[in-house]
């Protein structure tokens, strides 16, 4: 008999499974957020998991800002954590009996298909029915993978990461569409499409609706592919991931009233310069004012050539709050900390009587990946 993990509603009826994967930077919780809106908007009651090598996590900030119910896991991805991966759908279920869950694993992780979905199907195929698996493609980071683009680029280890997850993909999903035009988009998709022959290409924007219908009718319509899993070099695996510094950190802030969305800006572009040549590969931020109804702002950076983009904002000025800054880059965590720190106490002198105290941080590289259990074949139910 299956562990019980609570009854999806309508009862009897297994509860939909939506992963949605992707490397950092990839858009994934703002897609995640779009399509749990899709399916709250049909009626649906929606659960979202999220999930990162460390704890205090912005996209777990940002989803529960919108209203949705969200459990987080911390301290390893969900390959390796998959009993907690369970037991999160479970209390997500006792709260709020969702009918559908959205999980977003975290960005450095792959054979997802073997590591996750199988073991799903197999041992608690009466409890979930799982939806395809998206891995999401940054357009600009995929120009620049692909040789389309002439840019600062990952080691060859992190990128083959990024290869692996490409390469498991049910659906291909071009994010950010919107960032392209036609002719640039028509060549990236034909890159893929050499580069992972037989996939399956979407192109989709959250920001103007390009192509979201047709992503999400495929995934409800539609099951994972049953195939064999693709084989995953662990090593190399690992020595990719270890080649990424990891820095969860939240900082106290108090002074008098700043707008705290130009703060975060600010912040993030200190950060960019002074980490130099080190390849970001995404920086997160919210703030959380103390005063308010629940409202954060949040910035994002997804490379080291780029601006950071304003993602949530307040209306209106703070005078004290909490950031919460998630920042990931192939270099030493020594590095991470020491630009955080500088950044940090550099904050006061934007504006005279602000304060601003590093609360905690935590910087690391991650572990190597030891899956909870590695299923090689789809199992039997699956086409």
């Amino acid at each position: 008999m299956n562990p019980p993990i609570g009854s999806p509603q309508p009862a009897g009826e297994p509860a939909q499974y939506y992963m949605i994967g992707g490397f950092l930077g990839a858009g994934k919780t703002t897609a995640v957020a779009a399509l749990a809106q899709r399916l709250v908007g049909r009626g649906r009651r929606v659960g979202l998991i999220t999930n990162d090598q460390g704890s205090e996590l912005v996209d777990t900030a940002m989803l529960r800002a919108r209203g949705f119910a969200t459990e987080e896991i911390a301290g390893g991805c969900f390959c390796c954590r998959f009993n907690s991966l369970v037991d999160a759908a479970r209390r997500l279920d006792a709260a709020t009996r969702p009918d559908a869950f959205v999980a977003e694993p975290v960005g450095s992780c792959t054979d997802l298909v073997a590591t996750v979905t199988y073991p799903l199907r197999r041992i608690y195929g009466d409890r979930f029915r799982v939806a395809p698996l998206s891995v999401l493609v940054n357009p600009v980071r995929a120009e620049q993978v692909l040789g389309l683009a002439a840019a600062r680029r990952f080691s060859d280890k992190v990128l083959y990461i990024w290869r692996k997850q490409a390469e498991e993909a049910d659906l291909l999903v071009i994010t950010k569409a919107d960032l392209l035009d036609e002719p640039r988009l028509d060549r990236l998709r034909s890159a893929l499409a050499a580069a992972f022959p037989g996939k399956e290409i979407l192109a989709v924007s959250v920001r103007t609706g390009l192509g979201l219908d047709t992503w999400f009718e495929r995934l409800e319509s539609s099951a994972p592919l049953g195939r064999p899993a693709m084989a995953v070099d662990y090593d190399l695996y690992a020595e990719g991931e270890a080649l990424l510094g990891w820095l969860n950190a939240t900082v106290t802030i108090q002074g008098p009233a700043f707008d705290a969305n130009t703060l975060l800006q600010e912040l993030a572009k200190d950060l960019r310069d002074r980490l130099g040549e080190a390849e970001i590969a995404h920086l997160k931020m919210t703030f959380n004012p103390d005063a308010g109804l629940g409202d954060i702002a949040a910035v994002s950076l997804v490379r080291s050539d780029f601006v950071p983009e304003l993602g949530l904002s307040l209306e209106g000025p703070a005078e004290s709050g909490q950031i919460i800054l998630n920042l990931r880059v192939e270099a030493d965590p020594a590095t991470l900390r020491t630009a955080v720190d500088a950044a940090v106490a550099a904050l006061p002198g934007r504006l005279p009587g602000l304060s601003a105290r590093l609360e905690h941080a935590e910087q690391f590289r991650p572990g190597r990946p030891t899956p909870t259990h590695r299923d090689t074949l789809a199992p039997a139910d699956l086409p």
